[in-house]
């Protein structure tokens, strides 16, 4: 794991990036939030600064706006920091991928770690995924 790996053992603290989608993976996210889900049980936190992020979730279809967007927020994230894309959008356009304003899914523009799929992904896939990133990281 290394020197810069060492922050990874126990807890993340994610934040999520909103990149063009419905807000239906915005709902799942914050479904994991309470008590039903508690994601806080793992150790993972959601931040409000990107600056604070072990993790960066980005979801949503990532429209050619938006992408000087995302990019800005992916190099003001501390290294290293994982990225997760979120739902059938951030993986791979999803409804939106054959759209006039489609810029690529997310993995075309800053790296990703890892993906959780789904139209929106349910909130114990969205826990799965992300505690399965900590046991790769």
């Amino acid at each position: 794991m290394g020197a810069t790996g060492w922050g990874f053992k126990k807890s993340l603290w994610v934040f999520h990036l909103n990149a063009g989608a419905c807000n239906n993976c915005d709902i799942e996210v914050l479904d994991c939030l309470t008590p039903r889900f508690d994601v806080e049980r793992f150790g993972i936190k959601l931040v409000g600064s990107v600056k604070h992020a072990d993790v960066l979730l980005v979801s949503g279809s990532v429209p050619r706006k938006v992408v000087p967007d995302v990019i800005e927020t992916w190099e003001q994230a501390p290294k290293p920091c994982a990225v997760v894309a979120l739902g059938s959008c951030g993986c791979t356009g999803g409804i939106f991928k054959d759209g006039n304003n489609f810029a690529g899914p997310i993995d075309k523009h800053i790296p990703v770690h890892a993906y959780i799929p789904g139209c929106p992904p349910r909130p114990e896939a969205i826990i799965g995924g992300i505690v399965k990133l900590i046991g790769t990281l």
